[in-house]
């Protein structure tokens, strides 16, 4: 008989396991593919690879560094819970990148399959970290302050913050390899959608709850999605409920889930493959001509 409780530890530590797998991935991403080549594809840690090459400093110390304020900033502006939930891949990974450098050396001289490989397994990395509900800080915790402060979507705020960086390897790596760091980080983020939630490109919710004002609210506040309200019955018991429909995009479908458990463990959720959608957030409908 399991005990009370228990399931809810072996979950945790179930997630605890996921982030650290897939921050060592990340870390063997860093050290096989990515810091060899120059490859500066987006994020702090792209930053940590630029100065690694200018100045000699440890990948892992910069994350850190630049980190620390970043995590000062969110406590501050978006709350203690979100800041926790990030600790373990935040500082896990730069710490894995110091301990496994010396035992990984450059997997590949070539710097297309080092970028490839290096997308791939980076990836494959974040997305168990994000599937266990984690993090691993820099510009995503920047994508949630800026959305906090100025209203632009995560999506957007992590682009322009990749952007960023790949403009700054521009100037320092040349062209080239800010083409291939521009390749490995569209790669790793197809990776991270596949790993998350399969081909589905959306995802179409059905919620069906008794606290549709506050996941109502939380839906247009955090996950900047539009929601419709349909009033419904229980077919067997008569109990009037609110039926919330939603259609999300792939990555959010985590922070879904994790922001319904936390206001309404009870409600029942479909969540189903959404094959196109067409309107506000997602692709303009096309003309039939």
């Amino acid at each position: 008989m399991e005990l009370p409780g228990s399931r809810d530890k072996k979950s945790r530590a179930g997630a605890v396991l996921g982030v650290v797998a897939g921050a060592l991935l990340m870390a063997a991403a860093m050290n096989l593919f990515l810091i060899p080549h120059r490859l500066a594809a987006g994020g702090i840690s792209g930053i940590a690879v630029i100065l690694f090459h200018l100045f000699k400093i440890p990948t892992g110390l910069t994350i850190v560094g630049l980190n620390i304020p970043l995590f000062a900033a969110a406590w501050l502006i978006l709350g203690p819970d979100k800041v926790m939930r990030s600790l373990l891949g935040t500082f896990f990974f730069p710490v894995a990148i110091e301990l496994t450098a010396p035992f990984l050396p450059a997997a590949t001289q070539d710097p297309l399959l080092a970028s490839v490989y290096g997308g791939i397994v980076m990836g494959l990395g974040l997305g168990l970290v994000f599937r266990c509900h984690g993090s691993t800080g820099g510009t995503a915790l920047l994508s949630l302050i800026l959305n906090r402060l100025t209203g632009l979507t995560t999506g957007q705020s992590l682009l322009g913050a990749d952007l960023v960086v790949i403009g700054l390897a521009v100037f320092v790596f040349g062209a080239e390899a800010a083409m291939y760091a521009a390749l490995s980080l569209y790669i790793s983020t197809k990776v991270i959608d596949l790993i998350q939630e399969g081909l589905s490109p959306a995802k179409a919710a059905l919620i069906i709850t008794t606290c549709a004002e506050e996941i109502n609210r939380r839906l247009l506040q955090d996950l900047g999605r539009g929601v419709t309200r349909l009033a419904g019955r229980g077919g067997y018991t008569g109990e009037k409920k609110e039926v919330l429909l939603c259609v999300i995009s792939r990555p959010q479908v985590t922070r879904l889930k994790a922001l319904i458990h936390d206001l309404d463990p009870a409600a029942f959720v479909i969540i189903g493959n959404a094959g196109e959608v067409h309107g506000e957030g997602f692709k303009k409908i096309a003309s039939p001509d």
